[in-house]
C-alpha cells in the first residue's frame, strides 16, 4: 500500500500532513503528486471529496520549502483560481494546515469585501495567491496586482467557473501569466469547453481520471420520494427533525427558493440557515462555521455557493428541488460520504421533474431506488371556501366616503364626474380660473339628489347618464368611451349589470402564488405550506 512517505514529499510537508491524522494518499494523490513533483500539467478529473485540494497544494508546499525565494512585489509564486469564495477560503485553510511549518504568505483575493486588504496583502508578493477570476482582473486592471512571478497557475473546479461564466475572465488571466509555467487543472466532468481550454493553456498534461465523472460515491445510499409539490416543505421538515439526522445540506434552485424554504423550516420548527450568492462575505463564513462546528445542523444551499462546503461529517444531502443539469446532482450528494463515511442522499420529484429524474438516471447508469414513506402528512393543503379564504386573506374593508358635518364630501373625495347644470357651471369657473356661485354643500347636495333622481328614472342596464352612439349626453358631456377609466370595483363605468368584478383565488403579496388556507389541525406545519 502506497504511504504519503513513499511520495517524495519535503519533510516539513510530510510531518504536516500526518499531523492532520493523513497516512494513505487517495487515489488522485497517488497518481498526481509525484507528476507534479517533477514540474509537468496535470488535467484532474475528479469529484469533490477525493482529496484534490491536498493533491495540488502538496506539491506545490514542497517546492517551496525547497526554494525559498522571495516573491516580488504585487505578484505570487502560485495562482490558484476558484470559482467561488467559500471554495477559495477553504484551499487558503488547507495552505495553512499543511504548511504550518513553512508559515507560507497567502492572500486571498475575492469579491464581496472591500479590496483594500487584499491590495495591501499583495504589496509585498505572497507565496499563494488564491483568487475568483472576477475580483483579479479587476486588481490587475488596476495594476495592483501583477502575474509575473508566477510558477504555476491552477484552475480548481473549472466546470463550475465554465457554469458560472468565468471563462473570458480566464482566458484573459492566462494571456497574461507567464509562457513558461505549470498549469494544473481540475474538473469534475469534462465537457468541450473544458477540453478545449485544456488544449490552449496545458502543454503535454498527464490526464488522471480517479473515477468517472459521472459515478456517484458507491458509498452514498440514494431514494427517491415521489410527491407533489405543495407536499416537499412538510416531508422534508419530518425528515429532518429525525433523530439520525446528524447534518444535512439541503439544495434549492434558486436563491429566492433558498430563504423562502429555510422561513417555511423555521415555522415548522426546523432550524435552518441559507448560503447563496446574495449572502454578505460576512453572513456566509458566519454560517459556514456554525455548520462546521456543529451549532447548525441544517443548511440550504444553491449549488454555487455549495462548492465551497469541504465538511467530512455531512451525514445527508436533500435534492429538494432536481437540478436542472444531471451533473449537478453528482456534484451535490458528493458532499456527503466523505472520508470513507458512508452518506444518504434523498430527491425530492414532483410530476414536472420526472423529466430530470431520468437524465439523471440516465447519466448515472443506475434507477434511483423509491423511498417507501408515509405521505398522508404531505399532502397539499385544501383551500378553504372562496368566500371565507377571500374574507379572511385580503381583509377588505368597504370603502366608507368620508363627509364633513355639512354633508360635504372630504376633499379628495369628490365624484367623478360633475353632472347637471351646476356641473356645467363648475367646469366652466373651473377653467376660468374661478369658483362657482353659491354655497358649495347646498350645490352638491342638490346635485347628488337630482342625480339619484335620474338614476332612478333610467330603464335597467344602463349606466348613469348613458347616451347612445353619436348622441350627446344631457348635460353636455362628452359620451363616455371605451378608453376612459373606470373606477375599480364600482357598479358601473362599463361593468355589465352593475356586478362587482370577480378576483378568484386570493393570491399572496410577492409572486403572485395562490396561498391554500389552513385548517385548525397540525398548525405550524400547515402554515408553512400556506404560506
Amino acid at each position: 500500500m502506497t504511504t504519503f512517505h513513499d511520495l517524495g514529499l519535503a519533510e516539513p510537508v510530510l510531518k504536516a500532513v500526518l499531523a492532520e491524522g493523513y497516512e494513505t494518499p487517495t487515489p488522485i494523490q497517488q497518481k498526481s503528486i509525484p507528476v507534479m513533483l517533477t514540474g509537468r500539467d496535470v488535467l484532474g478529473i475528479a469529484q469533490t471529496g477525493t482529496g484534490k485540494t491536498a493533491a495540488f497544494v502538496l506539491p506545490q508546499l514542497d517546492r517551496l520549502a525547497r526554494d525559498r525565494t522571495p516573491s516580488r512585489p504585487k505578484t505570487a509564486r502560485v495562482l490558484v483560481l476558484a470559482p467561488t469564495r467559500e471554495l477559495a477560503a477553504q484551499i487558503a485553510d488547507s495552505v495553512h494546515a499543511y504548511g504550518k511549518a513553512l508559515k507560507p504568505s497567502v492572500a486571498v483575493v475575492i469579491g464581496g469585501v472591500k479590496a483594500g486588504p487584499q491590495v495591501r496583502a499583495m504589496a509585498r508578493g505572497v507565496d499563494f495567491l488564491i483568487a475568483t477570476p472576477g475580483r483579479l482582473l479587476d486588481l490587475m486592471d488596476e495594476g495592483a496586482i501583477t502575474l509575473e512571478g508566477v510558477k504555476t497557475v491552477v484552475l480548481d473546479e473549472a466546470d463550475q467557473m465554465l457554469d458560472l461564466g468565468f471563462f473570458p475572465a480566464i482566458r484573459r488571466i492566462m494571456g497574461k501569466a507567464p509562457k513558461k509555467r505549470q498549469t494544473l487543472l481540475f474538473s469534475a466532468t469534462m465537457p468541450a469547453q473544458i477540453r478545449s481550454l485544456a488544449d490552449d493553456f496545458l502543454t503535454d498534461p498527464l490526464e488522471v481520471a480517479v473515477t468517472p465523472a459521472s459515478k456517484p460515491i458507491e458509498r452514498i445510499e440514494q431514494q427517491v420520494v415521489f410527491l407533489e409539490k405543495a407536499g416537499k416543505p412538510r416531508l422534508l421538515a419530518r425528515m429532518l427533525k429525525d433523530a439520525a439526522m446528524e447534518r444535512a445540506v439541503v439544495f434549492t434552485r434558486t436563491k429566492h427558493g433558498a430563504n423562502k424554504l429555510c422561513q417555511l423550516l423555521e415555522r415548522a420548527g426546523v432550524m435552518a440557515q441559507a448560503i447563496h450568492g446574495n449572502k454578505s462575505q460576512n453572513q456566509r463564513e458566519k454560517t459556514l462555521a456554525a455548520f462546521r462546528d456543529g451549532s447548525l445542523k441544517i443548511l440550504v444551499a444553491t449549488d454555487i455557493a455549495a462548492r465551497g462546503i469541504d465538511i467530512d461529517d455531512v451525514s445527508h444531502v436533500f435534492n429538494y428541488e432536481l437540478p436542472n443539469v444531471p451533473e449537478v446532482y453528482v456534484h451535490r450528494i458528493g458532499r456527503t460520504a466523505r472520508a470513507g463515511r458512508s452518506g444518504h442522499a434523498v430527491a425530492f420529484c414532483d410530476a414536472s421533474e420526472r423529466v430530470l429524474l431520468r437524465d439523471i438516471e440516465k447519466l448515472t447508469g443506475m434507477k434511483i431506488p423509491v423511498l417507501e414513506t408515509d405521505l398522508s402528512d404531505a399532502a397539499p393543503i385544501p383551500a378553504a371556501p372562496r368566500g371565507e379564504d377571500r374574507a379572511s386573506t385580503t381583509n377588505r374593508k368597504p370603502q366608507q366616503v368620508a363627509r364633513k358635518p355639512g354633508g360635504e364630501r372630504r376633499r379628495g373625495d369628490a365624484p367623478r364626474a360633475d353632472t347637471g347644470e351646476e356641473g356645467a357651471t363648475r367646469r366652466r369657473k373651473r377653467r376660468r380660473g374661478g369658483k362657482p356661485a353659491g354655497a358649495p354643500g347646498e350645490a352638491r347636495n342638490a346635485q347628488q339628489a337630482r342625480s339619484g333622481e335620474a338614476r332612478n328614472a333610467k330603464p335597467s342596464g344602463q349606466g348613469r347618464n348613458a347616451a347612445k352612439p353619436g348622441e350627446q349626453r344631457a348635460d353636455g358631456a362628452a359620451p363616455q368611451g371605451k378608453g376612459r377609466k373606470r373606477r375599480r370595483g364600482g357598479a358601473s363605468g362599463g361593468n355589465p349589470g352593475g356586478k362587482a368584478p370577480s378576483f378568484g383565488q386570493p393570491v399572496s403579496g410577492d409572486r403572485g402564488e395562490r396561498k391554500p388556507a389552513a385548517n385548525g389541525n397540525d398548525a405550524g406545519l400547515k402554515r408553512m405550506l400556506g404560506a
